[in-house]
């Protein structure tokens, strides 16, 4: 067990939301219309890195030849055209935030996606006053997998980064939580099997699960 948890930190995609399963099938037209074929190597690639380095992973490993900034730029076309219909919050999610502002421990978001992105989608389901501050791919030099976003959200809690709990969907994710010094919880998805969150301290199937709600149980309530 961790010392008492003091903190707690969420990755956005896939994690909070279920923004996988959209970019899964905007990816995947993509390479069909250009004669190839998502494999689940690109995704486990590109799941949980900043856009400019999941693009070129995108590029090199389907082997195209266009530029990255035009594969990004229709990718974000084409998800951003379907993301308020077809995005929705993941399970447990409300129920575990729920859980955290009665234990009144401060939250963060630390992302890989960028700021303008991430306020869109927390403010479209009324989250982003839940927390204290939101890291992106903007306040880094380094994307995960390096710890470069969990080391600086450590720092803004100012506390003992084993003190600090990161949630996370991604291998990259969590091996930045991890190195960071966290505790790092997994939470897997179909495009991102338990089997390759190698970094995790515990995985779980859902947000809400009793093995994260018990992390949190020798946190002292304020009054």
């Amino acid at each position: 067990m961790p010392p008492p948890i003091r903190a707690v930190v969420f990755d956005l995609d896939g994690l909070m939301f279920d923004t996988e399963a959209l970019f899964h099938r905007v990816a995947g037209d993509m390479l069909t219309e250009r004669g190839k074929t998502l494999t689940p190597e690109i995704m486990r690639a590109m799941i949980g890195r900043r856009a400019v380095d999941a693009g070129l992973a995108f590029k090199t490993l389907a082997g195209l030849d266009e530029p990255v900034e035009n594969l990004m730029a229709e990718a974000r076309t084409r998800f951003l055209a379907e993301m308020d219909a077809a995005v929705h919050p993941t399970p447990g999610l409300f129920a575990l935030l729920d859980h955290l502002a009665a234990r009144r421990l401060p939250l963060a978001v630390a992302t890989s996606s960028r700021r303008s992105y991430a306020e869109r989608l927390l403010g479209s389901h009324g989250l982003l006053d839940r927390f204290a501050f939101l890291l992106t791919s903007e306040d880094v030099t380094n994307g995960k997998p390096d710890p470069e976003i969990y080391r600086k959200a450590v720092a803004r809690f100012g506390v003992p980064a084993e003190a600090v709990l990161v949630l996370e969907d991604s291998a990259a994710g969590l091996e930045a939580a991890r190195v960071a010094g966290t505790f790092a919880v997994g939470v897997p998805h179909e495009h991102s099997p338990a089997e390759n969150l190698h970094a995790a301290s515990l995985i779980v199937p859902r947000l809400d699960d009793p093995a994260v709600l018990k992390l949190l149980q020798e946190v002292p309530t304020h009054d």
